[in-house]
């Protein structure tokens, strides 16, 4: 059973999304966890323009790189392939799946799943200004994946299960949805094993969207109880103290 305080936390996280919808759809880059380190400069600033290459996002509707909330790139180590069905989780301005969408080919399909209808509703607008029709974008919560058991080989997220209340339903919901062998290729937050309780809690007051981070131990231990193997969660650059963004990897055992 869901608590208030669970319920206030979903909501704080919609509405920041809510708004950076809004904003890309008014030509400003979308702003993270209310942070200077993004700065609303009708389209000349972002997150995407941190942390995709200029070559990467050519082509795509500007208001999709103005959306990006990631804190990496996940389609760089997702190792995709033609053909696969590839779900992202909190899929925003739909960056991350038209980026698939050109890897998996026309054979292949990618989801797009988002709480926030601001965001399924840019995203939307996005693919069809791209021309791209290999995907679909789905209106939801990542801790209940709307999609049945076994159905997508390549599960991708960009900074967004560090946002999510109940991580195991996350894990445990990834592991449904891939067929056995399938691999995930996540971007996210996360914090060093041992952090102690009032320096997690100056790592929020710093960067909000560190709120909810796992350490490296039990992020690796909760992928691990899901059923994967191969975990491997690697540190790239440090988002305030204690706090990394890092890449995740893994695959559903056989």
């Amino acid at each position: 059973m869901k608590t208030s305080d669970e319920e206030a936390r979903r909501e704080a996280t919609r509405r920041v999304y809510a708004e950076a919808a809004r904003d890309a759809s008014e030509g400003r880059a979308a702003c993270d966890c209310g942070t200077e380190r993004c700065v609303h400069v009708d389209g000349s600033s972002g997150w995407a323009k941190t942390v995709y290459s200029k070559d990467v996002v050519e082509g795509l509707p500007e208001t999709a790189v103005l959306a990006s909330l990631g804190c990496g790139n996940p389609i760089a180590v997702a190792d995709l392939h033609e053909g696969d069905t590839v779900l992202d989780l909190g899929s925003g301005g739909g960056i991350d799946v038209l980026l698939s969408a050109r890897r998996v080919g026309e054979t292949g399909h990618v989801y797009g799943l988002d709480m926030t209808e601001e965001m399924v509703a840019l995203a939307e607008r996005n693919a069809a200004e791209a021309g791209v029709r290999n995907v679909q974008f789905l209106k939801g919560n990542i801790e209940d994946i709307p999609l049945p058991s076994a159905s997508v080989d390549v599960v991708i997220s960009n900074c967004v299960i560090n946002l999510a209340v109940d991580k195991s339903a996350v894990f445990a919901g990834m592991a449904r949805v891939l067929r056995a062998g399938g691999r995930i290729g996540v971007s996210d937050i996360v914090a060093e094993d041992g952090l102690r309780a009032d320096e997690r809690a100056k790592a929020a007051a710093d960067v909000g969207c560190t709120a909810g981070a796992l350490e490296k131990g039990e992020y690796v231990a909760g992928l691990e109880a899901a059923g994967f193997s191969e975990v491997s969660v690697e540190f790239t650059y440090e988002a305030t103290k204690g706090m990394h963004g890092a890449i995740i990897k893994a695959r559903k055992s056989l």
